[in-house]
């Protein structure tokens, strides 16, 4: 079908993968900063979503911004942009999995998205399809771009 084949095109063009790797990243390291600034409020939110047992949310606290921060980074940079696209990916996954969690039990939860304020809650409904936006241009990524260095690597013979 050449429809596929043309889209396949869209989808791997060079324009395209740069504006999901700076759309991508760039929302991941804005994302970062309020988290690494304040992971004490961070924390709280992650309890607030009453998945994860108390002696266990401090880790992750400390541990997703700078994981955010540091794919972020890498995105930005167009340095495996795969990589980076699948931990971000996972990220959003497991996020959407945690408001879907929530909204099943009725409960509107600070996302602690962009911001370590508890006070600001939203509805999970569109916290879930905003994520699922968000996380369009990290399955682009994975299935259409390529890791820096990849192609001379085929070519190789690798």
């Amino acid at each position: 079908m050449p429809w596929k084949s043309s889209l396949g095109r869209f989808l791997s063009s060079a324009w395209l993968q740069a504006a999901c790797r700076l759309a991508l990243g760039g929302i991941f390291l804005y994302a970062s900063l309020d988290k690494i600034a304040h992971p004490r409020p961070f924390a709280e939110i992650i309890a607030n979503y009453a998945i994860l047992p108390d002696w266990l949310v401090t880790l992750p606290a400390l541990i997703l911004p700078w994981l955010e921060l540091l794919a972020g980074l890498l995105l930005v940079a167009g340095v495996w942009t795969r990589s980076a696209a699948a931990l971000l990916s996972l990220l959003l996954l497991a996020f959407i999995l945690a408001l879907g969690v929530n909204a099943l039990r009725g409960i509107d939860v600070s996302c602690g998205c962009f911001s370590t304020s508890a006070e600001i809650t939203e509805n999970a409904g569109k916290l879930i399809l905003r994520d699922l936006l968000i996380l369009l241009p990290g399955v682009i990524l994975l299935l259409f771009g390529k890791e820096r260095g990849e192609a001379e690597i085929k070519k190789a013979g690798g």
